[in-house]
């Protein structure tokens, strides 16, 4: 997100200088500035931008007739990972240059939970791909697929109040005032939340779809043990 201005520009921003001895003075961002918004920028992308791609490549290709699961896959991990990796590396060496000691803040703390959570998501996904123990369940989705769906709602909408908590406070918080977050970097997170929950809320109307393609399957393996018709 290039959500970290230029500097001086705060008092415009906010509606006047007030005062503000460096107001209309533009500043560069300083070494460490520039490494908490790349921090931020491949987060955002990593948390707001290509893991729900991923989650709504899932949720709008599953009841057509190809293999959805392999782009759901591509995006979600190979793709997602290194950004979202260097990403909390880069916050993980702010933190230290800052000395402000590790995952005492919210932000911090969040963050923590977010790659840990997102691993054991990456784990979980697989485990409902590849192993859906039809005889146990009998054709029916198992238990550890839905909480994946979860799971992964329960991720998008922490990452969101993450990085509105990086842009919003935390921001100010670690490298004081000379920067501000601009508004058009606020904006976009607000964007991203919307756009996802409204685009996620309206593939929700191919469930029916998805839900009768599931029953003919299982009534197709019941009259053939040896159909390798499945639900993904």
């Amino acid at each position: 997100m290039h959500g970290m201005g230029e500097a001086g520009e705060a008092g415009d921003a906010d509606g006047g200088g007030g005062g503000n001895a460096n107001a209309g003075v533009s500043f560069p961002l300083t070494d460490l500035e520039l490494q908490a918004r790349n921090h931020a920028i491949l987060c955002t992308l990593g948390f707001l931008v290509l893991l729900p791609i991923g989650a709504l490549v899932a949720r709008y290709s599953r009841t057509l007739p190809y293999k959805w699961f392999w782009a759901h896959w591509i995006i979600q991990l190979l793709i997602t990972a290194p950004i979202i990796g260097v990403g909390w590396s880069l916050g993980y060496k702010t933190t230290t240059e800052l000395e402000l000691g590790h995952f005492k803040d919210p932000h911090e703390q969040v963050g923590l939970a977010l790659i840990i959570l997102y691993a054991i998501q990456v784990v979980l996904g697989a485990i409902a791909h590849f192993f859906k123990l039809p005889t146990v369940f009998r054709g029916y989705r198992p238990p550890h697929s839905y909480l994946h769906v979860i799971l992964g709602l329960a991720i998008f909408a922490l990452a969101q109040w993450q990085v509105h908590y990086g842009l919003f406070t935390e921001w100010t918080i670690a490298l004081g005032g000379l920067h501000q977050v601009t508004n058009s970097a606020k904006q976009a997170w607000l964007a991203l939340v919307i756009v996802f929950w409204v685009l996620y809320g309206l593939g929700m109307a191919l469930l029916p779809r998805q839900f009768k393609q599931e029953s003919q399957m299982r009534k197709a393996r019941k009259a053939d043990p040896n159909s390798t018709h499945s639900s993904a």
